[in-house]
């Protein structure tokens, strides 16, 4: 299955509940086209004050008006995609009581607000039953079945933002007893206090997540001939097996730090799928409630954009969708009250095109091949699972629990062979064999494991591939968590540490000097075609990056030198990085080491205000 064949970015095209014609519709479209996006994604919201009303949520009329869209999109050769639902998470006025989201005592109290239907609330949908699910996804399915003829289009999941404490479903207190073999009922109570069985229960809802809504909406969009696209973050689960259980894993930033993006490239590194998409620019300089607006709206500066873009390509992001453009006939002056201002009218109408022409670019380069990576990093969600909500100081808008993972990087330590995420589902079905850890189109030479808390089922997988020989990293010895402590354990965890191939210090089992070594180096992200390296470096002021960002914090892009070595050819290549100013950099490596630069074409504008310090 193709999907976005093209690397121009892409933007959400917020749909408001008002009127709507053909001729504005045509308009919008032909100023996208024209200013570089390559597809929309319809997002359907709220009512605007003193404006007519569009037709009612998913009638035969708003089908033949989101099918219309559509027909416009394919006459100028813009993609079209849909979000599967209104506002976000899934539910509608019309999920049943049955259908809703449950907790430990009943239905939930959460209501959708602010939705195509505004005023009228809805329920949020069970995302752990299935036949919630069904038919939830045939009711929108058929509404939208007009407008999935012609080109393929992706249907779009939106981060997860269900009320997640408490989180239960009809049979989970069977299905639980069945696999750990005692009730959780009597714990529901008093989780936050009991690490060990609130483990046992974030264990289950991660497998029931993934197999009954992540897996289950991908089935649903291949019955409609479509195709997923998902923001999995947010999710309680196992985040890389869910982004692996998607068609199109999409992260987000900058409510996420651009290194959060690593864990969606991971899953599409394991899997072998094509694009890793980004909801990009979402709250840039800061996040303020409804109504809005965040902080200068209206006035971004496109190269605090590039620089945030900069970051999200070195983190394995090829695919991005601007967050966004709002509905807005001529005449009228719309904002959604939450994103960047990508619509004429604002200050960023004159760079669209020159950046989205470099975007298109940078993006095409990172989709050719697969991507390099010689270290396998296990992520802690064993450490995560056995925690509670984070400190205050390091909550924001999208953080309040460690299982979020917000702040789950690979050790430092292992950059110079950019690590990508494993999780216990991946340990499963590897193999080890040509002194390689293979899963899909990635192929390892170590596996890196640092975890306080290690599960039974993951420690034996990992021991299984010591015993074939695989290096294995175990900076810490780890302890089981869970309820039920398996006498094995300790037998098993000695007998890991006992192998020749393990070792606490991974300069023991370092493979080879790195893809990219050298001191100070900015982001990187590399990518494998047949004899070929494709590089993309950074502007080394994308470090630390993180939200919110200073309104003209571009400024501190100066132009900087960064001496680094590549390991990638028959021979090491030295090569002096000399980036200007608001620059980033690119190279083909050929198999004998020889670097050629890559033109990627592009340098924003100064910003007009901002810090003037240098980065190092």
């Amino acid at each position: 299955m193709t999907r976005y064949p093209s690397s121009k970015p892409w933007t959400r095209w917020w749909w408001f509940n008002t009127r709507m014609t053909d001729e504005g519709m045509r308009g919008q479209l032909d100023w996208l086209r024209a200013a570089g996006f390559g597809g929309v994604e319809l997002a359907f919201v709220y009512p605007l004050p003193d404006r007519d009303r569009g037709p009612k949520w998913l009638s035969r009329e708003w089908s033949e008006l989101v099918a219309s869209a559509k027909r416009h999109c394919d006459a100028l050769g813009l993609g079209c995609d849909f979000t599967f639902g209104t506002l976000w998470p899934f539910g509608d006025s019309r999920v049943s009581r049955r259908d809703s989201s449950r907790t430990f005592n009943g239905p939930s109290l959460q209501r959708l607000r602010r939705t195509w239907e505004a005023p009228r609330e809805g329920r949020v949908l069970d995302h752990l039953s299935p036949g919630a699910l069904d038919r939830y996804c045939r009711r929108v399915g058929k509404a939208l079945a007009p407008a999935l003829k012609g080109a393929r289009s992706g249907l779009f999941c939106d981060s997860w933002e269900v009320e997640t404490p408490g989180l239960w479903s009809r049979d989970f207190g069977r299905v639980f007893r069945k696999r750990f073999g005692y009730d959780i009922r009597p714990f529901t109570d008093t989780l936050d206090h009991r690490p060990h069985e609130r483990y046992d229960y974030r264990k289950l809802l991660s497998t029931l997540v993934i197999e009954r809504f992540f897996k289950g909406f991908t089935a649903h969009c291949r019955k409609l001939g479509a195709f997923s696209r998902v923001q999995c973050h947010g999710a309680p689960c196992d985040i890389v097996a869910a982004y692996a259980a998607v068609d199109v894993p999409e992260t987000e930033a900058l409510l996420f730090d651009p290194g959060f993006a690593r864990i969606a490239a991971s899953a599409a590194a394991l899997q072998g799928t094509g694009p890793v998409s980004c909801e990009a620019f979402t709250c840039l300089y800061g996040w303020k409630p409804w109504p809005g607006p965040g902080p200068h709206q209206g006035e971004e500066q496109i190269a605090d954009l590039k620089l945030l873009a900069d970051a999200l390509l070195a983190g394995g992001v090829n695919h991005l969708v601007w967050h966004g453009t709002p509905w807005s006939p001529p005449g009228s002056d719309n904002r959604f009250y939450a994103s960047v201002h990508a619509a004429p009218g604002g200050a960023l109408e004159p760079h669209i095109p020159a950046f989205n022409a470099w975007l298109e670019r940078c993006c095409g380069l990172l989709r050719q091949g697969e991507t390099r990576s010689d270290v396998a990093a296990l992520l802690p969600l064993e450490d995560a699972w056995m925690l509670g909500e984070l400190p205050e100081e390091r909550r924001k808008p999208s953080a309040r629990f460690h299982w979020e993972l917000h702040d789950a990087r690979p050790a430092a330590e292992l950059k110079p062979w950019n690590p990508l995420w494993v999780t216990l589902p991946f340990l499963r079905r590897v193999r080890y064999e040509d002194r390689r850890l293979a899963c899909g189109a990635a192929r390892f030479r170590v596996l890196h494991v640092d975890s306080e808390w290690l599960d039974l089922e993951a420690l034996m997988e990992i021991l299984r591939l010591a015993r074939q020989g695989l290096p294995v990293c175990l900076k810490r010895r780890p302890r089981q968590p869970g309820r039920r402590q398996d006498p094995q354990y300790p037998d098993l965890l000695r007998e890991l540490c006992s192998l020749p191939n393990v070792r606490d210090r991974f300069c023991d089992l370092a493979p080879g000097p790195g893809i990219v070594t050298g001191e100070d180096v900015p982001g990187w992200w590399c990518r494998r075609a047949g004899d070929e390296h494709l590089l993309f470096f950074a502007h080394p002021s994308t470090r630390g990056l993180t939200y919110p960002m200073k309104y003209g914090q571009s400024s501190d892009a100066i132009a900087a030198e960064r001496p680094v070595t590549l390991n990638l050819g028959s021979a090491p290549t030295e090569l002096l990085l000399r980036f200007p100013a608001r620059g980033s950099l690119a190279f083909r490596v050929s198999a004998s080491g020889a670097a050629e630069p890559i033109d990627l074409g592009y340098i924003p504008p100064p910003p007009t205000t901002g810090s003037q310090t240098a980065d190092g």
